[in-house]
């Protein structure tokens, strides 16, 4: 009979939150004239989707909107979410930024800087910033980097 060999299985981790870029908006105009306004400029096609569902501690939940645009190429992925829902704030550190603009880019192709180009010639667009999420320290940011 025959020995085979153990077989052993090495799992790699990845960090799926390298390849997010996160933006910050400031708008005063609900979020789909926003979502319209991001298709026009960046020639996108946001979508609102299935909203982001937080349950708190006191059985209570909070929703927060979602609109995505995954285009043909899978490797590019366009998420725009609600950071306010009402008096309640999807990442209470940033309760000044009404939106939360977020690139999935694994191959590191986006140029940030024409990004936030783009978004500033936007009228309803007060201000627009790059988050860092390493630097932001909030129980919900597992929600937007996942």
């Amino acid at each position: 009979m025959k020995n085979n060999p153990k077989i052993t299985r090495i799992k790699l981790e990845t960090d799926h939150e390298k390849d997010y870029i996160f933006f910050g908006i400031v708008c005063h105009e609900p979020d789909y004239k926003l979502s319209l306004a991001l298709n026009r400029k960046m020639n996108i096609s946001l979508k609102s989707g299935s909203q982001l569902t937080i349950s708190q501690d006191n059985d209570s939940s909070y929703s927060f909107s979602r609109f995505s645009d995954s285009p043909s190429s899978p490797d590019l992925i366009y998420d725009l979410l609600s950071n306010r829902n009402g008096k309640y704030y999807l990442i209470k550190k940033l309760k000044n930024i009404d939106y939360i603009f977020r690139i999935y880019d694994p191959d590191h192709l986006t140029n940030t800087v024409q990004i936030i180009s783009l978004i500033r010639e936007i009228d309803c667009v007060s201000a627009v910033f790059k988050l860092i999420p390493e630097e932001i320290k909030d129980k919900n940011m597992q929600y937007i980097t996942s």
